[in-house]
């Protein structure tokens, strides 16, 4: 890796992906509080999902390094949590959302590699949908892995709720990308 390509925006980038471990070591720590401990690094990770792209945009720091590392660093952690959700709580209630938004966002990955390939990747480009999606799904990961009530309020159940709605966006988004390459996709 060149390091004059990791500017703040790359570093908060990198940070999200070093963070995953740190995210799994304190999910299984034998303490009563890992839950809470590892909610808070997925926050902190997801704080940085949103400022790298602020700080790209602002400080005039974009970079191929940074496109390339975003969407990865986004798609492992929250494969990652999902995954760990399901093996922490197995149950079709959670393996099914689950199952969905990792198969979306490796159909939509292929799709727009596909499409790059073709000269076409704007036509796949993130959409105000894809990014409702991502919000969706980080808040709801996050009350999931929090995991405990909170003064009472059922943390887990509303983010499950929320995690079907992130599914349910998922899956509209999915439908708009694939609508949009349609036309390249039946005439190959």
């Amino acid at each position: 890796m060149n390091l004059s390509n990791v500017n703040l925006p790359n570093a908060l980038t990198l940070s999200r992906i070093i963070l995953i471990p740190i995210f799994v070591i304190f999910f299984y720590l034998p303490v009563s509080w890992h839950y809470t401990a590892a909610c808070m690094i997925f926050i902190l990770a997801a704080i940085t999902d949103g400022l790298d792209g602020y700080y790209a945009r602002k400080l005039g720091q974009t970079s191929a390094l940074g496109a390339f590392l975003d969407p990865v660093a986004d798609k492992l952690m929250i494969a990652v949590v999902l995954v760990m959700l399901v093996e922490d709580e197995p149950s079709i209630w959670l393996a099914l959302p689950a199952a969905v938004i990792i198969g979306r966002e490796i159909t939509i990955s292929a799709l727009r590699e596909w499409m790059a390939e073709l000269g076409e990747s704007n036509k796949v480009a993130v959409s105000g949908y894809g990014k409702l999606k991502t919000i969706c799904q980080m808040v709801a990961l996050g009350f999931l892995t929090f995991h405990n009530p909170l003064f009472g309020i059922p943390i887990y159940t509303i983010g499950m709720v929320l995690l079907y709605i992130a599914a349910t966006l998922t899956l509209w988004s999915m439908y708009l990308y694939i609508s949009a390459a349609w036309p390249q996709l039946r005439d190959s």
